[in-house]
């Protein structure tokens, strides 16, 4: 049996693309008013979106247990997968690495952790590279590199509204928050390290989301490219992104991917939010 793939909620992988690659997808927590859910499976982008309307709000995150991924892991390979690759969110933004990592360690050297260093489909991405290469027969160093190569290949950005909700989280400083809402500027945001650090500032949506455009251009130099563009309450910015993306790039563009962000996302991102994630198809190094 192939090399199994592990990943997170926070991939916002398309459903499609998660049944077609026999992903395993493991939950993050979201705590929204006291009231606790898994992501995807209890709490939906609705319900945070819902909440984060509100005046008084209450909102965190946390990741899964180790007792969850080694419960997982076992599974896989009890079901006859040769290894388990397990590819997850940022260490800088979550302790799912970490959990992952003490999971994998109890279960033994048939389990590999990578981080991703980003989220979303920065995440997905490396995740799609790994399950080819499993599904190509690959074992698990080759398929655990497939995923490290992807994570070379992918770059994101986001939009926001306000940073005032990356700000509550703890997933920038005040000064940078501070920065952002200065002179009521609008923010994008990018992870050149698996960090959030603030890229530039626009002064309207609109200057945001041409902005987002000429980043994924930049990004993608000569390359092909497949594309993913999430969003968060704000479906009309994501079609405003496809459509100019798609102009863009033209015969260079393979695929592109829209989905809404989840809920954790969303704790911290705020209603709003646009992103932007090339993956280029080409090895850089080549």
């Amino acid at each position: 049996m192939p090399v199994a793939v592990v990943t997170d909620s926070t991939a916002y992988l398309p459903p499609e693309l998660v049944q077609a690659h026999q992903l395993t997808v493991v939950p993050l927590t979201v705590v929204l008013n006291g009231a606790e859910g898994l992501e995807g499976v209890e709490t939906f982008p609705a319900d945070a979106t819902r909440v984060l309307s509100g005046r008084r709000v209450t909102v965190s995150t946390s990741r899964p247990a180790p007792e969850q991924f080694a419960r997982t892991y076992r599974e896989l390979l009890a079901a006859g997968a040769d290894g388990v690759v397990s590819v997850h969110l940022s260490a800088e933004l979550s302790g799912t690495v970490e959990a992952a990592q003490l999971a994998a360690a109890e279960v033994g050297d048939r389990v590999t952790v990578v981080d991703s260093r980003a989220t979303g489909m920065a995440l997905g991405f490396p995740v799609l590279a790994a399950a080819t290469a499993a599904g190509s027969g690959a074992d698990l160093p080759g398929v655990r590199d497939a995923a490290l190569a992807a994570v070379a290949r992918t770059t994101i950005w986001f939009y926001v509204d306000t940073l005032e909700f990356l700000r509550r989280g703890g997933r920038i400083n005040a000064a940078e928050a501070l920065l952002g809402t200065a002179f009521s500027v609008k923010p994008i945001m990018h992870m050149p390290d698996g960090a959030i650090v603030l890229r530039d500032k626009v002064r309207t949506a609109s200057r945001g989301i041409a902005r987002l455009v000429d980043l994924a251009v930049e990004a993608a130099g000569d390359d092909d490219v497949d594309l993913a563009v999430h969003h968060l309450a704000a479906p009309q910015r994501a079609e405003q992104l496809v459509e100019a993306l798609t102009a863009r790039f033209g015969d260079r563009l393979h695929h592109i991917h829209v989905t809404e962000a989840g809920a954790v996302v969303a704790a911290h991102a705020g209603p709003g939010l646009a992103s932007v994630v090339v993956h280029r198809r080409s090895d850089p190094a080549s």
